[in-house]
């Protein structure tokens, strides 16, 4: 308080000082504005990543082909809605269960502050539980989000939500608990500020399950050759991939995870300028890869090339400085661009790019922490990798072979020839272009 005394007289309001030495003489007041503040930090990161949901919704709609977007945005907006409830039931305190008791301790319901709680009631050493719990939920929803991309054009509605419940409320939860809820990775340490492992990498190890498991879309491999399938609406899936560039700032911005004082507060702007550099430069990278490859650069690479930056750059966007986070966001747009193809090669059909994306990046990302963070070890950062990567892939290819022996979990070929819209929705994205 004595910052707002200081301005007041700067601004010549002499007239107040009454009220600022008030405030300034209360007691635990030290306390009361770093709680103020890193509620309001997860509170509009929170906001920001929340909006994530709809870059992935736009993103997926656009590369999808247009007989299957309304089953894209009806998976998006549902897989955030059980991810919200999931989290609340279970997950929060299965991730976050205090004083850490246990790798694989289930936890109960959320349960918020008491409304208009007091500043002597409040727990001041940290932020609301509310601001918290949100700030945590929306990280899951896009862990979700990352395995809706890869598996779509047909994968059936609900063997999809299924797995979301599992992955939301369990899956995510257990593994995030191992670093983030205090557990042994975080205990070894193993350093991933934002989540390029425990939130990308599992989004993408569990869509890499799925990939297997469903195959590849009819026609996507045939004689020996890769057929394109251009997305429906390219403008689409620009704009949400600037949304999900947007979003990513209250992704790693917000997990600095504290803004009470000077230090925290230009530390989340310098997570803002380094998240923004690597970005741009993995979407710089792919433009310049594929001109040299293909003659003529490849918007959709161009746009996963960002979102690798992104990625690559989450889990250490604090300590690299701008010129580090633009190599590490550019070796991000390489991987991308390399890789994509690759999984053709192996005829693992993802349709929007998140596994190279969010998974081959994340690992990226992961790795690259050695050479800004001195605390962190390069033998340390692969275990956690690997530690991720098995528990993720195997409890995921458990769970849709499951699914799959018990309800199926890919549509009828005519239902895919037709486009999952009318086939298992009844409606169309785009009615008025397909009745002629």
């Amino acid at each position: 308080m004595k910052l707002t005394k200081s301005l007041l007289v700067g601004a010549g309001l002499t007239a107040l000082p009454t009220l600022a030495l008030a405030q300034d003489a209360a007691p635990g007041f030290d306390e009361i504005g770093p709680y103020i503040m890193t509620t309001l930090l997860f509170c509009m990161a929170g906001f920001l990543v929340f909006f994530m949901a709809a870059g992935f919704a736009m993103l997926e709609g656009g590369l999808v082909r247009s007989k299957n977007v309304t089953m894209q945005m009806t998976k998006n907006i549902a897989l955030f809605s059980i991810a919200a409830i999931m989290y609340w039931l279970v997950g929060f305190n299965t991730m976050y269960p205090g004083d850490f008791n246990g790798y694989f301790a289930i936890g109960g319901r959320t349960v918020l502050d008491a409304a208009g709680v007091s500043a002597a009631d409040a727990a001041l050493d940290y932020a609301s539980v509310g601001s918290d719990f949100f700030f945590q939920l929306v990280f899951v929803a896009a862990t979700a989000s990352i395995v809706s991309g890869a598996v779509a054009e047909r994968i059936k509605l609900w063997p999809f939500l299924i797995f979301v419940i599992v992955l939301t409320g369990f899956m995510y939860p257990i593994s995030g608990s191992w670093q983030w809820g205090g557990g042994w990775l975080s205990e070894a340490g193993f350093s991933d500020f934002a989540g390029s492992t425990v939130v990308h990498s599992v989004g993408g190890w569990a869509a890499l399950a799925g990939v297997i498991v469903l195959g590849p879309r009819l026609g996507k491999y045939k004689d020996g050759k890769v057929n394109p399938m251009p997305g429906s609406n390219l403008a689409l899936a620009t704009l949400g991939t600037f949304i999900l560039w947007l979003g990513w700032f209250g992704f790693n911005g917000g997990s600095q995870l504290a803004m009470g004082t000077v230090g925290d507060v230009s530390d989340v702007s310098r997570i803002f300028a380094n998240t923004n550099m690597a970005a741009a430069a993995g979407a710089v990278t792919a433009l310049i890869l594929t001109q040299v490859l293909y003659k003529k650069p490849d918007l959709t690479m161009v746009l996963n090339g960002a979102l690798a930056g992104l990625v690559s750059i989450t889990a250490e966007p604090l300590a690299p400085t701008l010129f580090g986070s633009l190599w590490i966001g550019a070796v991000g747009g390489i991987i991308v661009v390399l890789s994509i193809p690759m999984l053709d090669k192996f005829k693992l059909d993802d349709v929007v790019g998140a596994i190279p994306v969010h998974l081959f990046a994340g690992i990226w990302g992961t790795i690259a922490v050695v050479f800004y963070n001195s605390d962190a070890s390069l033998f340390t950062q692969i275990k956690g990798i690997l530690a991720y990567g098995v528990f993720t892939f195997v409890a995921s290819l458990i769970v849709w072979f499951i699914l799959k022996a018990a309800m199926g979990i890919r549509v009828s070929e005519e239902d895919e020839i037709n486009g999952l819209d009318m086939a298992e929705l009844g409606m169309e994205a785009y009615p008025e272009f397909s009745k002629g």
